[in-house]
Parts: C-alpha cells; structure tokens; sequence
C-alpha cells in the first residue's frame, strides 16, 4: 500500500487517514496514571523505595504488553477488523472505484479503477480527465461534478468513442458518484465506472425483437390500443387507426386521448374500474367509437385491466373488434343485446330513439316520465306525434335531428326549455344511429332534467356576481383609504398648528370630520368584502348586549318595545366587540323602519349544541357548537323575492335617501369574517327573525375575557417624541409626505422611499440598520411583504410595521409562520401613528 505522499507502488492505492500506535499511547497514559496516583497518596520522603519499585513494575508491564502485541497474544479487534473486510471489498469490486477530496486529491483508487484509468506522470487521473470528447460526453460529466461539488447523488450513462482501454470502436460506460461524509466533517465523493457495452447490447437486441412484435400486432386484423388510467392512449395499432383515419405516424405515443374516440360518459366508466389487488378484470362494451371525420363506427372492446399488489389499476390491455354492416352475429353479441335492453330500460338518463322527423320511435321508462303524452301518444300509434312539440324553441331540434340523419357525430348538446306553464330546463344530446333501422330511427336522444340544477347555477352565478362586487369594493376602499388618509393627515397637522379660537379650526374641524363619515363608509365597504381589520376579543355577548341595551333604546324611540333575554351560562366567543355592536345596531334600525307604527323588537341569546346545530339546517353551516343571538321583530316582514336580495350591496327598499344599501351586506360580511354564520325568517305580515351564529371559544390560560379587561387602569398618556432613524415606504406621494411631517416634527430621523426597490437600495447604500421601517403593504413593483423578506435576509431583528387600507389576514398568509410586526390599519390620525411608532420603538 502508499500512502498521502509515496508514490503508488501497487495496483490499489490508500491515502486515507489512518490512526497511531493506540497500543503506545494507551501504555503511555497507564504508566503516567500510575505514577500520578502513587505520588498523591504516599508520602514521597517515606516511600521513596516504595515508588522506584511500582514504576518499575509500570515499566515491566509496558514491556510484556508489547511483546504480547507483537507475538499476537493481546490484539485490538472491532473497527480495525470491520474496516479491513471492507477495503478488501473495495479493492476487488469490479467496479472502478476512486474516492476523491473536495480540494481534488485521490485518496483511494482500487485496482479496476487504475486499470480503468492508468496512471500519467505517477499520478492517477481522476474521472474528468478519463472522459473527454463529444460535447455530450462533456455535458454528462460536468453534471456529475457539479453534483460530486454539491455532495449530491448523480448517475450517467455515457458513450466514448473509442472506449477507454481503445480495444473496441466504442463502449458504453455507467458512471455514478455519491457523496462520503465522515465523523470528522470532512466530505469527499465516491466515483463508480462500470462497463455496461455487453448490456446495451443485449438491450438492442431485445428492441429489435420488441420492433418485430409491434410489426405484428400493427398489421393485425384486429384492432388494439392500451389506455392509462388518466385515460391518455398510450398505444394504438396501425389497423384501429385506419378505421378511425387517423395517421399513426403523427399521432404517436400520448397523442390521443379516450374522449377522443370514445363518448365521455364511457370515458370515466372505463377508467374508473376497482378490483382486487394483483387481479385481472375483463369488461365488453358494444359501442361507437368516433372517427377523425366526425363519423361513427361500430364496435366491440374486451378491456381488460390488471390491478397492482397496492391496488391500483394498470394501463388496459384493449381488443377492438369490427362490428359495421356485415358482421356475424354470435351469442356472446345476442347476450350483449339482451344486457344492453336492460340497462336501457333501468338507466336513470332519459333515452330515446327518434326517426327523421323527430317522432318517438321507443323510448325508455325515464324518457316517458320526462315526456310523457308525447310517448303516450307515439306508443298507442297515435301519428304526427313529434318531440319538438315538446320545446318552446324548435329550430335547435330540428337542425341536430337532420345532422343525426346525415350521419354527423358532432352535434352539441342542447340546453331547451319544454313547452307549458312548469318551463323547465332539459339538456339534449343527439347522435346518429349510423344504419338506419326498419322502423326508421335515424336519432338516438338523451335527455336530462336539468331545472333543479339550473336553479344551483342561478345560485352560484349569484355568489359570483356578490364575490366580484365584494373584490371591487374591497379594491375601491384601498384606493379611497389613500385619499383618505391624506386628508385626514393634513388635518391633523393644520389642527395643531391652530388655535381653537382661531376662526378656520372649525373649518377644518369640519373636513376632519366628514374625512372620518368617509372613512366609516369604506369600513362598511371592506365589511361587505370582507377585508376588514379585526381586534378578536373573548366576549361575553350577554354583557356587551346588555352595555349596547341604552344605545339600542334611544335609537328604537319611545313607540318600540326592546325585550332583551339573555341565555344562562353562556359560552365565550371570539369577535372584534365593535364590529359586533355594529351587527346588532344595524339589525335594530332595519328593525325600527320596519315597524312605523311601533312593535317589539326582542333580542335573545343561547347556546346551541353541535347535535342542535346539525338539527337546524342551516346552509353550510358545519355541527359544532354555537353561540346564537336571535333579533326579532314584529314588522312588516320580507316576501320571498325580497328576502333573496337582502344581502346583496346597495339593495334596498326604503325610500331615495334614506338608505346606502350597504346595512345587511355589511352584517353579513362581519359574521362571515369572524367565522359565523347567519339566518333569517321572514313572511309578509309575520315579521323577521334575524339568527347569528358564532362558534363556541374556550379562552386559554393566557386570554382574559373581555369583562375582565374592562377595570384595568388606564396608562397616562406617554411622550411621544423620540429618537432613532425610520425608513418610511408608502407609494403615495401625499401620504408619504405627512407621515414623514409628522415623524420628523417628534425627534426622528425619516428616510423616505416610494417603493421597495427604493427602500432595498436606500438600506444598501446606508450600510446600517434603521431602528424601524414603516412601510405600506400594497406596492407597485415589490410589495411589503417582499420587502419584508429581504430586509430580514440583512437584518433578521428589524422592526417593521405594515399599514395598509387591508385586513391583516389578506397579506399575513404571504409572510412565513411566525413573523413578528405591527399593524396599523388606514386610515388613521397622525397621533395613532406617533404612537404606535413609539410603542414599536421602546419595545
């Protein structure tokens, strides 16, 4: 063996760390310890003697333990042994193996290896000088090395002309690496060359046989395709496709899909089959698989699925028999018949045959409930009985039942109205029945009842429209909110700049104050969309109701009776408490309105189990348990087109004037944000009820409820001027402008930017931290919580506060779990920002 710094003088070589003489050292330690423990315990002056005769007893035993070593009596086993058998492994594999240090050094290369590659000028050439040549043999090596860097696995095969040993034209060559981590930290990857020319040899022998047999099966007289179990195609024959005019050589592998051929609804049945794990199954179809040209053609499939030891179902193994014009009749196809008649018979779909003039010519059980007097009138013989009589429009029936006739096999499904006062919805689909029959059918329908699920779209497009309304609000009330916040800034520094006495403070007072009506509006706009900020707090709802009870009473007047009725033991909730005043508030004057002439309005609370709430039905609302408060009153009542709309935004029915439209959609989206849920009764003359349901919060050792806070003592109001450096980031020129009025006037230094790519390159330049960032969430460019992001990658301890016309849920799913900021919601008074920059500061 050679070891780091000989030169190799054997077939295998190791330069691997190895340990010293243990056997030395170990003796060494022992004669020391010995001698220490000696001189501790005995008194030297008296034991001189004593002590010249244990070390050299020590040394006698240092003696006889070499002496025992070398002879072989006394051997250290365990690793040394372990690691020698797997040297030897190593050094006769077959494989080339060398194991090369991240600073390039081969420290091991085993005999297969250095016949591999030999050595040059002394030295063994490593794996990138071996292979050298066509740009892909290059390629293939460099990701190798790149991987070898990276301490990644990789695994090329890899064609050298001439091969290595330059005894053949060419040789194929496996080349893997893997990395070699060790105790002591340093990494180092092992490469593997394996000659492979035999295997790729045997490997094209096996394709051509393979070619041979597809020759086979293409020119079959038979047609054969396989289909995976997303339904893709996967295979086809040369004869399927010339029935079906398709050109193999473009389709190609993957190039058609089973709806391609097949009718959908026969699609998901062969592609939707279960079966015992490792089982085979066969299933026969008799359909019509559709031609390139839009025709049909008649056939017969034997699908046969394989199931996998887990269960799965494999890619099918499908024969496709002929069955157009001419073809025998066996009786496995009069089986197929006498099946297929009962499953027409007992299929839920509506299915008929019709002929060229859209008479019924059969019709199953479905079809004659769906049409009743028209296949009545067609059984009993009865002529001139057609089904576009049964449709208010009859042109769309006309021109599929004349493509059915011409053979055409793509013709749309119909959406149709039937004739009567019901107006129901039907769904249409018409295809030919390719040879015409004795009795004249040309068409074969099926229809659907689709009215109950016209009436869910109707729905649905609903939502929709709401969502879309609810996203523009949610956009126009950001944008407002900018405005807003300008105003509402420049107020506030005109206002300290004057003077009460001073005759324009009420002026400005005055733009103060509407600024704020403003903002309360765009509350109730992000309210409707949802995107409101909310302060969750553990309530307590009879309590809160019961503080609300005065304010509630002032706003019904004397002619409306208040009835307030509070549940025993009520559960906490989790709710923003003044946005849940705000519900109730609401509730209350629609309430007051619909009672003119006076009435009672009573408010009651409870609790509602999960088995409860599962009872009562209401729509989308999961079995857990509830907190609900029931608004009732004795007014007017809704009718039911009405009470469709009253949560749509701007919908009302009070007089011009008198109402924005926005009171219930508001309602709705604050009971939606808080995770609620709401539901109302109502009938003309009755009266409305008005149900809110919230789910059930247990507090947790750390949460106080919120009567519990209510007699904390309140803190002095706190200087608010201050020291440190603030990097203020807002894209609104007006907005940024004030903020950094109203910071740099408390004693700070402010560093303006109008985006975040401005605010990254402000912090680069400066080189430093900023005490505190206080930046927008919606920007141009990169938004705050980008910004965010890649502060944190210079500083992780920055503190920031985002502020936004947005909830903060909306852009708190974008940061990672657990990232600490503050928030401050627009609009807001330059004193609640001075403070909360203040409290961020100190904290």
């Amino acid at each position: 063996m050679a070891y780091e710094g000989d030169t190799p003088r054997s077939a295998a070589i190791d330069r691997s760390d190895r340990p010293g003489h243990i056997g030395w050292v170990l003796l060494l330690a022992g004669v020391l310890v010995g001698a220490t423990l000696s001189l501790r315990f005995l008194d030297i002056e008296q034991t001189q003697p004593l002590i010249l005769g244990l070390l050299a007893f020590f040394a006698m035993a240092g003696v006889f333990f070499l002496f025992a070593m070398a002879i072989g009596v006394v051997q250290f086993a365990g690793q040394t042994t372990r690691n020698d058998i797997t040297k030897l492994m190593a050094d006769t594999s077959g494989d080339g193996l060398v194991v090369i240090e991240d600073d390039g050094r081969i420290t091991y290369a085993n005999d297969s290896y250095l016949a591999i590659a030999g050595l040059q000028g002394g030295e063994v050439r490593p794996v990138e000088r071996l292979f050298l040549g066509a740009p892909e043999v290059s390629e293939a090596i460099y990701r190798l090395a790149q991987a070898a860097r990276e301490h990644r696995t990789g695994s090329e095969e890899i064609r050298l002309s001439p091969s290595l040993n330059g005894a053949q034209e060419f040789g194929w060559y496996r080349v893997r690496v893997r990395p070699v981590p060790r105790p002591s930290g340093r990494q180092a990857a092992l490469w593997a060359i394996s000659e492979v020319t035999h295997e790729r040899e045997r490997q094209e022998n096996v394709f051509q046989e393979l070619q041979h047999a597809i020759d086979y099966l293409d020119h079959a007289p038979a047609g054969f395709l396989s289909v995976d179990p997303e339904g893709s195609i996967i295979y086809l024959n040369a004869t399927l496709a010339s029935w079906l005019d398709y050109d193999l050589a473009q389709v190609g592998s993957g190039g058609l899909n089973l709806t391609d051929i097949v009718p959908r609804d026969v699609v998901s049945l062969m592609t939707s089959f279960a079966g015992e794990p490792g089982s085979v199954r066969t299933e026969t179809f008799d359909l019509d698989l559709r031609r390139r040209n839009g025709q049909f053609l008649p056939v017969r499939l034997y699908h046969r699925i394989a199931f996998g030891q887990d269960g799965r179902m494999g890619p099918s193994r499908t024969l496709v028999l002929n069955r157009s014009a001419g073809g025998e009749v066996d009786e496995g196809q009069r089986a197929a018949e006498v099946r297929f008649a009962r499953f027409f018979n007992n299929t839920p779909i509506a299915i008929a045959t019709a002929d060229r003039a859209g008479r019924i010519v059969h019709a199953n059980a479905p079809f004659t409930k769906l049409f009743g007097a028209l296949t009545r009138m067609a059984e009993s013989g009865a002529t001139g009985a057609s089904i576009l009589d049964s449709f208010r429009e009859r042109a769309p029936i006309e021109a599929a039942l004349k493509a059915a006739a011409e053979n055409r096999g793509d013709i749309p499904p119909l959406e149709l109205q039937t004739a009567g006062d019901s107006g129901g919805s039907v769904r249409i689909w018409v295809t030919p029945v390719g040879d015409t029959g004795a009795d004249g059918e040309t068409a074969i329908l099926y229809a659907l009842d689709t009215t109950d699920f016209r009436k869910v779209e109707e729905q649905l497009a609903q939502s929709q429209k709401m969502n879309a309304v609810g996203q523009l609000a949610g956009g126009v009330a950001h944008d407002f909110n900018n405005v807003l916040q300008a105003i509402i800034g420049y107020s506030d520094l005109l206002l300290a700049n004057h003077r009460p006495t001073d005759p324009s403070f009420q002026d400005i007072m005055q733009i103060k104050q509407n600024a704020n009506r403003a903002a309360s509006l765009v509350r109730q706009l992000l309210a409707f969309s949802r995107r409101q900020t909310l302060r969750p707090e553990v309530l307590n709802l009879n309590d809160r109701l019961y503080d609300l009870s005065m304010l509630l009473k002032r706003l019904l007047g004397e002619r409306v009776e208040l009835d307030l009725s509070h549940g025993r033991d009520l559960w906490f909730v989790k709710a923003d408490v003044n946005q849940f005043e705000q519900v109730v508030v609401n509730l209350a004057v629609n309430a007051r309105d619909a009672m003119p002439g006076g009435g009672k309005l009573a408010i009651r609370t409870a609790n509602i189990s999960a088995a409860e709430a599962a009872r009562l039905n209401v729509s989308a609302m999961p079995p857990a348990d509830y907190v609900v408060v029931e608004v009732s009153d004795t007014g007017s009542g809704m009718t039911p087109e009405v009470l469709e709309k009253i949560f749509e935004p701007f919908f009302t029915t009070k007089e011009v004037g008198k109402g924005t439209g926005l009171g219930l959609s508001t309602v709705f989206g604050i009971v939606k944000q808080s995770g609620g849920y709401i539901d109302v009764d109502s009938k003309p003359g009755e009266g409305t009820t008005f149900r809110i349901y919230l789910p059930r919060h247990i507090p947790e050792v750390q949460e106080a409820p919120e009567e519990a806070k209510a007699n904390a003592p309140k803190k002095p109001a706190a200087d608010m001027t201050g020291q440190g450096t603030i990097l203020l980031v807002e894209d609104e020129d007006p907005v940024r402008a004030v903020n950094a009025r109203a910071l740099s006037a408390r004693g700070y230094t402010v560093l303006e930017a109008a985006s975040g790519i401005e605010a990254m390159e402000i912090i680069e330049e400066r080189g430093a931290p900023v005490d505190l960032v206080v930046s927008d969430v919606v920007m141009p460019e990169m938004d705050g919580p980008t910004l965010l992001r890649e502060l944190r990658k210079l500083y992780p301890d920055l503190k920031v506060i985002f502020v936004s016309g947005y909830a903060e849920e909306a852009f708190r799913k974008n940061l990672p779990e657990g990232e600490d900021f503050n928030f401050l919601p627009k609009p807001f008074s330059l004193r609640q920002l001075v403070e909360t920059v203040k409290q961020a500061m100190v904290r």
